[in-house]
């Protein structure tokens, strides 16, 4: 007759899940997966509508195109000289990144002053908080007969 082996799992492993599961840990997942969605978002809304507009603007530069070739062939559009393997310094696609981060910023900090009004507001819904019990209010009393006793 064959005896059943029991493997008992590492300590680190229930602490492990112990952390996995605090409420914060699940938040934050929850937040970077928004985060990277969002951030898709306003990269398609800087590259397909912000950018053509601006290029049209001034001059109809493609900022995509906008490069130094440091080594190599120069060819007209960035994917030529990659493919032509020089070696570049991409000015417009450094452009684009900070377009996208001014737009993100913008729109964290309207996010974040639209909940705080929110939060703002249900504070000041709030009701007021309850009377202290009788108890308290009759030790106050004479904490305070003791303090004016004291100071005679």
């Amino acid at each position: 007759m064959a005896l059943p082996i029991q493997i008992k799992p590492p300590s680190w492993l229930q602490e492990f899940q112990a952390f996995i599961m605090r409420g914060n840990v699940v938040d934050l997942a929850v937040g970077i997966i928004i985060g990277a969605a969002f951030t898709a978002i306003v990269g398609s809304l800087v590259k397909d509508i912000f950018t053509p507009i601006i290029g049209l603007l001034v001059g109809g530069i493609d900022f995509t195109n906008i490069f130094i070739t440091l080594k190599g062939d120069s060819k007209p559009t960035l994917e030529a000289a990659k493919a032509a393997g020089a070696v570049t310094l991409n000015i417009g696609l450094f452009l684009n990144a900070v377009i996208q981060f001014v737009i993100v910023g913008f729109a964290v900090f309207w996010l974040v002053k639209g909940l705080s009004a929110l939060y703002r507001k249900k504070a000041e819904e709030a009701p007021p908080p309850p009377p202290p019990p009788p108890t308290e209010l009759l030790l106050a009393e004479i904490r305070d007969l003791l303090k004016q006793q004291a100071a005679k």
